[in-house]
């Protein structure tokens, strides 16, 4: 570790372990993001390389007193503070040393989540978190470690307290870090699952269903997303991100040369317009824009772009597919266009990106107009 002079003494930087989640296969990018975060906060000294593994689902860097911001990673679907790693978990009681490390954090929690990677490996190790985490939970009130649910305290009280995560990579290791409710996922895994609709007529409805929960809280959702509104969607066929719209009350111009399926084929909700999205204008301004075509970012973000500057939206999501190559460099080129597309045109926005728990290959982006 490198030792540096500060006002005259000598002193080491407090180093500050993260573990994030991300998507398998999307590590690196998760590591680079982050790290390329921090250092626009402070130069990084004495700080270890990313600890990533491919395919793993998460990583774990080291910083030195910066702070990441959730809200502003893409790649991220948690950020945990990490605190005590325990590499050799005996099989026959994992209790007793899990015990002993969160014992040692100061404060009490608002919650427990025991958590597995998002991938096949992890999947199997579900079972054994579901039977574990009462006797977790438990024990740990029992220390006082962890808010009893039955204690009659406000649920401010408890919706603010930090979050306690457990994380096994496999049966025999565990990380133990903690999360700030402000600043890290709301969801168990950073996974705001969704169920499919029966008369949904594709799974990508799962998509748009996911960014309306992840980039709008309640009240935006009720204020943004009302009856009688009306909107475009791009590509829409056979349908999926127009029967979210549809079962909102909103009213959608559906354009696709392909066909609408189901029972968005003769919804009283929806027009058909058999053209060509990156062609096709409407005849008068929409609440909304909603876009899930395949085709190179920079082109998706230069029509996004023109249908701001041209007034025919307010609000728009849209998805990025990813090249197979160069991801942060591609969402840089297509997110930068937008901004500085609108921000040479004076528009006042608000624009948020993610890779979403239903994404795959690809970016889902919030845009909205602001009244400053």
């Amino acid at each position: 570790m490198r030792e540096f002079f500060q006002n005259g003494t000598m002193s080491t930087p407090a180093l500050t372990h993260w573990l994030l989640y991300c998507r398998p296969g999307f590590e690196p990018d998760c590591a680079q993001e982050a790290l390329r975060q921090a250092k626009q906060q402070r130069p990084i000294i004495g700080t270890e390389q990313p600890s990533l593994a491919a395919d793993s689902g998460y990583v774990q860097i080291t910083l030195n007193e910066q702070t990441p911001n959730y809200q502003e990673l893409i790649f991220a679907r948690q950020l945990i503070r990490l605190e005590r790693t325990i590499t050799v978990l005996p099989e026959r009681d994992r209790l007793t040393p899990l015990l002993a490390a969160i014992t040692g954090l100061p404060g009490t929690f608002g919650a427990l989540w025991l958590e597995v990677p998002d991938t096949n490996d992890g999947k199997t190790l579900s079972a054994f978190t579901r039977r574990f985490q009462p006797l977790l939970e438990t024990a740990l009130r029992e220390q006082g470690k962890l808010q009893d649910g039955a204690e009659k305290i406000a649920a401010y009280k408890t919706h603010h307290l930090p979050r306690l995560h457990v994380f096994f990579p496999d049966k025999s290791q565990a990380f133990i870090g903690t999360s700030d409710p402000y600043n890290s996922a709301a969801s168990v895994m950073g996974i705001h699952r969704q169920n499919m609709p029966s008369e949904a007529p594709s799974r990508s409805t799962l998509k748009l269903a996911e960014a309306i929960e992840v980039f709008m809280d309640k009240g935006e959702q009720t204020r943004l997303l009302r009856t009688g509104m009306t909107a475009v969607d791009l590509g829409a066929a056979p349908g999926g991100w127009t029967w979210q719209m549809v079962k909102r009350g909103i009213r959608v111009s559906a354009v696709d040369n392909g066909p609408m399926k189901g029972v968005l084929a003769k919804h009283p909700l929806v027009e058909h317009l058999k053209q060509d999205g990156f062609k096709f204008a409407p005849r008068k301004a929409v609440d909304w824009l909603i876009c899930d075509m395949v085709e190179k970012p920079g082109k998706v973000a230069e029509l996004v772009a023109a249908w701001f500057i041209a007034g025919w939206c307010k609000h728009t999501i849209f998805n990025l597919k990813l090249p197979m190559k160069q991801h942060l460099a591609a969402l840089d080129g297509a997110l930068g266009g937008i901004r500085k597309r609108l921000d040479e045109e004076g528009i006042n926005y608000k624009m948020s990106a993610k890779q979403l728990y239903h994404d795959r290959e690809e970016v889902t982006v919030f845009l909205t107009r602001t009244k400053r």
